[in-house]
């Protein structure tokens, strides 16, 4: 089965809307929320009065909206995103100093979701993907149990051999608490478009997860006007997600 799933709801007003007109033209599954963000509450209020299926969407690196929030919350992000934005190569280093900044992080962030949406998240993933940095995977923030987002998938060749090594392990350590799908990938590059043919084939055979950030104005224009869904052919777009089993 393909899930679509956008990313960011919640980032602001404009990000929310995009979103939600591409969920309403039938061309996404779900959305993962941005909490603690300017349009983070309204976002909320949406999905709840539409049914929208929603994940947390792990938020270390972009600023949370500071008005609304406590000196402290921010101060542990700016640490975190600091540290993790300085080199590329720091997400996959534990930090044992901050290791309290990470375990407040992501326990605020399960607690805000839970006071706007009503409920825990039973999916999460990371905003630049940072779910899957060093200190959270080491330190087993995630709840034990959840549908977790796994690496990229890649075709042979297409990374070097450390890369896929790497995520291959990443996606093993994940599979021993959460639950995942089979293959992620995200919506661009379009080209060739033998690209998106081949990942929506795959469909057929495993579950499948696109990422997609409809506030980018191609992937707007590829959604919202409804080429995905011409595109489509024996595979549809699942319109929420299915039960994962444990790998």
């Amino acid at each position: 089965m393909l899930i679509i799933n956008a990313d960011d709801w919640g980032r602001d007003s404009l990000t929310t809307d995009r979103i939600f007109e591409c969920h309403q033209r039938g061309a996404l599954s779900s959305v993962s929320a941005m909490v603690f963000m300017e349009d983070s509450q309204r976002a909320a209020e949406v999905a709840r009065e539409q049914g929208i299926e929603t994940g947390l969407h792990l938020n270390f690196t972009t600023p949370f909206f500071a008005p609304r929030h406590s000196p402290v919350l921010l101060e542990h992000q700016e640490k975190v995103s600091r540290y993790l934005l300085r080199r590329r190569s720091n997400q996959t280093i534990f930090h044992p100093g901050l290791a309290g900044s990470f375990e407040y992080l992501v326990a605020a962030q399960l607690d805000e979701f839970r006071r706007i949406y009503g409920t825990g998240p039973k999916r999460l993933d990371g905003h630049h993907h940072m779910h899957l940095c060093a200190n959270v995977l080491l330190q087993r923030l995630l709840p034990r149990g959840t549908i977790v987002r796994r690496s990229f998938s890649f075709e042979r060749n297409e990374k070097n051999l450390f890369n896929r090594l790497y995520r291959k392990l990443v996606d093993r350590k994940l599979a021993h608490r959460h639950r995942l799908v089979d293959l992620f990938f995200s919506l661009p590059p379009f080209k060739p478009p033998s690209r998106l043919q081949r990942i929506f084939s795959w469909a057929s055979q495993f579950i499948v997860e696109i990422e997609t950030h409809p506030i980018n104005p191609q992937e707007y224009s590829y959604l919202a006007g409804g080429e995905i869904l011409g595109d489509l052919s024996s595979v549809p777009i699942e319109c929420s997600w299915p039960c994962i089993r444990k790998k």
